[in-house]
């Protein structure tokens, strides 16, 4: 049986800014090779992703499926770190287009195989359900400004009553506890979102990405007592190091941080915190810093009661109504994809995904072929 590992992650995510996108930091920079999918919905890119994506961790290859925000059942990237592959949906709304093509980047146009008489006879309905996808996920878009808004007045309130000199001199604890290093040469960076607004729910697969983690700092306290504050410093420290960094972005707000990892400490910091509350499944040792413990809970109760207890249940309302905006999207893309999966040729896809596994397999046996190349020189 395989050891191999799978990691999950966003790569864009439903915010209050719209669709943001951090697709170009789901693979490295120095890829061999990229497969760019393109095709409309239901031609089968999640599905095609997906069994390669299998194939590769059935022989001992840990993956990253960096899922979709849009639907918990379907990916938008595989990603094969130790041979530095990739297969991306190069689709809206996450348009991919090749930045070295031919030398790195391909383009796989699953538009090949389908039928474009039957599927223009379906045109105006296409449209028609292209049009309320877009309607339905604006409306998602604004609620979740709303959502952001009241957290941010939630926000506003808890700050004035918080021992910012306290928070500050737990900052400055911590980063003398766990940067006892040398500093190196310049660390690699990657963003992405540990959580997303799915038409399930809020949904995060945190406990995947910490493999390799030894440590897991437990961030918790309400909005406004500088949790995402600290992750940055936290993160900006490792930084100057020379540490690599990866970056989980809020998925309501991306401005803000909910998770870094920095694997070369095996350390990690995540924030348990309302909208967005998190229990590790996690074997490692787990240390809590309580963000409350500086700050003054009686008198902010006291004065602003009322407020914190409104705001709470306007974020709560405005993204369950975000939710509910992002089932009817799905719905109707569902719907969409009844009028392309009739007129697409699966048997040709297959082969079409055969022959590009045996083109990922070739990357897989270079290393064992140089090493043995290596081997009998040598002898």
């Amino acid at each position: 049986m395989s050891n191999a590992h799978i990691k999950k992650m966003f790569p864009g995510a439903v915010t209050s800014q719209g669709f943001y996108s951090f697709y170009h930091y789901m693979i490295q920079q120095d890829a061999n090779h990229i497969f760019i999918l393109k095709g409309g919905p239901g031609v089968g890119k999640s599905t095609f992703m997906k069994k390669i994506g299998q194939t590769m961790l059935d022989r001992g290859y840990d993956i990253e499926y960096h899922c979709c925000s849009s639907d918990n059942g379907s990916i938008d990237g595989v990603v094969i770190p130790n041979l530095k592959v990739a297969l991306l949906d190069g689709t809206a709304p996450h348009i991919v287009d090749p930045k070295n093509p031919g030398a790195v980047d391909e383009i796989v146009n699953l538009g090949e195989y389908w039928d474009e008489a039957l599927i223009k006879q379906s045109k105006n309905k296409i449209l028609a359900c292209n049009s309320k996808v877009s309607g339905y996920f604006q409306r998602a878009y604004f609620a979740l400004q709303e959502a952001k808004i009241a957290l941010e007045e939630w926000r506003y309130y808890t700050k004035a009553y918080q021992d910012w000199s306290k928070i500050n001199q737990m900052t400055l604890r911590i980063e003398s506890e766990i940067f006892n290093v040398s500093p190196k040469d310049l660390g690699n960076e990657r963003h992405l979102f540990a959580w997303a607004h799915t038409p399930q729910g809020k949904t995060e697969f945190i406990d995947t990405l910490l493999n390799g983690t030894k440590t897991l700092y437990t961030l918790i306290g309400q909005p406004g007592t500088g949790k995402s504050t600290f992750l940055a410093k936290i993160a900006e420290r490792a930084s100057v190091y020379g540490l690599d960094v990866q970056y989980y972005h809020n998925t309501l707000d991306p401005a803000k941080l909910d998770l870094i990892i920095l694997p070369d400490l095996a350390i990690a910091f995540v924030i348990n915190c309302e909208p967005y509350s998190y229990t590790p499944n996690f074997e490692g040792t787990i240390i809590t810093l309580d963000f409350e413990q500086s700050l003054n809970s009686a008198q902010l109760m006291e004065d602003c009661g009322e407020e914190l207890q409104d705001c709470k249940v306007r974020v709560n309302q405005h993204i369950t109504r975000a939710r509910k905006h992002s089932e009817k999207a799905k719905a109707t893309h569902d719907l969409l994809e009844t009028y392309y999966v009739p007129a697409m040729n699966f048997s040709d896809i297959n082969k079409k995904l055969n022959s590009i596994l045996e083109r990922i397999l070739v990357f897989a046996e270079e290393p064992a072929i140089a090493a043995m190349t290596t081997k009998s020189q040598k002898m």
